[in-house]
């Protein structure tokens, strides 16, 4: 029996030849030669007009958020459900993170929980389109501009989503997206920001090169504290190749989903999954099943159950509030009441349709027994 990974990336001969040209020639004046590629080919196709490859999508966060200045004591809102790595840079730079509800339908935040929370000190709005859901830009667009407060995307998981005319990431001040192992494509390890702001791009262009002005004529002259959450050229070479098979990749990713909620069809309202408005595009990056509650579906039981048919899967984020570093907020009661009944399903590009077969086979046995 194979074992049917969570996640995986698809490497052609495309990337594989990008790679082996990147190790002959991007050293000495050959560097940098993917990393323009791949970010020229990156904005090109979302539409941004600046685009700045990292190391990782937590660092691009990190960076943007001190390019628009958040510091200690400003407030941070954002979704109480989340990874930490959205959270994190928000913390190191001494902001105090704001957790507020999710909506139970595309499970990412909800702008009148956003509304609420805003006090003079409020900066910022983080909006994460989770596994490949979209938030309500329209909405977060008009609150931050009425509050006159920055809007971020994390778009780490919507790489292809779109809401109306526009791909996730370039609705607001700035999107950052993560090319991890298991995102819809991948570096290995990377993350991108993308802007259309030129003095937002200009100052996290200078953070990222240990705070070195690009214009600087003095060799090795910062001018501030800065980052280094740089990428090199052997991942570019990946990332590039791999966005030239966008859509191929993005398309593959919304067929396993639908395969999924057909073969899950029979459930009924005992089940939802991801939701996709009729204004937005879901890429589905991470199929996700919410068990209702009446089924009373022992979650971690159901992990173990797939992990022993030789099914990876994994559960729907925690609340950050209910980590240990955090204060509790359990007055979002959508965040706390859906966690515990809901799993990721495996999705990735060689998915056989029987794989898919045997995890819904599986969830059903479990569940109907």
């Amino acid at each position: 029996m194979n074992k049917i990974f969570l996640a995986k990336p698809s490497i052609t001969s495309l990337e594989i030849e990008c790679v082996n040209d990147a190790v002959r020639n991007c050293w000495g004046s050959g560097y940098g030669k993917y990393i323009n590629l791949f970010q020229d080919e990156f904005k090109g196709r979302i539409g941004s007009s600046f685009s700045i490859a990292t190391s990782s999508c937590t660092g691009a966060l990190h960076m943007g958020l001190s390019a628009i200045g958040i510091n200690p004591g400003d407030e941070v809102i954002l979704a109480d459900i989340n990874w930490i790595a959205t959270v994190a840079p928000v913390v190191h730079l001494g902001a105090k993170p704001v957790f507020v509800d999710i909506l139970s339908d595309t499970w990412c935040i909800d702008p009148e929980a956003v509304e609420k929370a805003i006090t003079p000190k409020t900066k910022a709005i983080i909006a994460t389109h989770i596994y490949g859901n979209v938030c309500d830009m329209g909405a977060l667009v008009k609150i931050a501009e009425e509050n006159n407060i920055y809007l971020i995307e994390d778009a780490a998981e919507s790489l292809g989503s779109t809401y109306e005319e526009f791909y996730t990431g370039v609705i607001g001040d700035f999107g950052v997206f993560s090319f991890h192992g298991s995102k819809t494509i991948t570096t290995g390890e990377g993350g991108m920001l993308v802007t259309n702001t030129e003095e937002i791009y200009e100052k996290v262009l200078t953070l990222n090169n240990h705070g070195r002005n690009r214009d600087e004529l003095k060799q090795f002259w910062p001018e501030s504290i800065g980052y280094k959450f740089k990428t090199t050229d052997l991942q570019a070479a990946v990332g590039y190749a791999q966005m030239k098979r966008l859509t191929d990749i993005v398309d593959r990713k919304r067929s396993i989903f639908h395969n999924y909620s057909s073969l899950l069809t029979d459930l009924g309202d005992m089940i939802s999954m991801n939701s996709q408005p009729e204004n937005c595009v879901n890429s589905y990056w991470m199929p996700t099943v919410v068990f209702n509650e009446s089924l009373k579906v022992d979650r971690d039981c159901l992990l173990r159950v797939l992990s022993e048919k030789g099914i990876d899967s994994r559960v729907f984020f925690w609340p950050l509030s209910s980590l240990p570093m955090f204060e509790s907020v359990e007055e979002n009661k959508v965040s706390y009441n859906i966690y515990p009944r809901g799993i990721n399903l495996p999705s990735y590009f060689n998915m056989t349709h029987e794989d898919q077969e045997r995890v819904v086979e599986t969830i059903k046995e479990y569940i109907l027994k």
